[in-house]
């Protein structure tokens, strides 16, 4: 079962501040970028809708990220997720940040996501589905 997936990015002018680095927020964006992609690369949805009207889906509960060194227009990002923890109702993802062709870190993050039914407009905690956690494992 995958537990690590890597991508990579090239860092926009969109994706920079007046300073010419890449604005923080952005890392969150390659955050979750990276996360479709695993799901994709599984052949899993991040939102599933079920005859019955409910659906199902994974906000995020927690996401933190550290800067080490900055990226600057044109670098290319490779991001590798790692899954860092599995339980019954939540997946937590481990991102680590560097620039193409170097080793050392540009930062490290973190998302918490649970699996919740959504139904009538409310949201409930659930177990992660058999065919989703069955395709996931954690990094070791």
């Amino acid at each position: 079962m995958p537990s690590t997936h890597t991508i990579t990015r090239r860092v926009e002018f969109s994706d920079t501040d007046l300073a010419g680095i890449m604005h923080f927020s952005n890392f969150f964006k390659y955050m979750e970028t990276a996360e479709h992609d695993f799901y994709r690369l599984l052949g899993l949805k991040l939102v599933t809708r079920n005859a019955d009207g409910s659906s199902i889906g994974w906000p995020r509960v927690n996401a933190s990220c550290d800067f080490k060194r900055p990226f600057k227009f044109e670098d290319e990002v490779v991001v590798t997720l790692n899954v860092a923890k599995k339980t019954e109702k939540a997946i937590t993802y481990e991102f680590i940040f560097r620039k193409k062709g170097e080793t050392e870190e540009s930062a490290r993050g973190t998302f918490t996501i649970v699996c919740c039914s959504f139904r009538d407009g409310r949201m409930q905690a659930t177990f992660i589905p058999k065919d989703f956690a069955e395709k996931i494992d954690v990094a070791v």
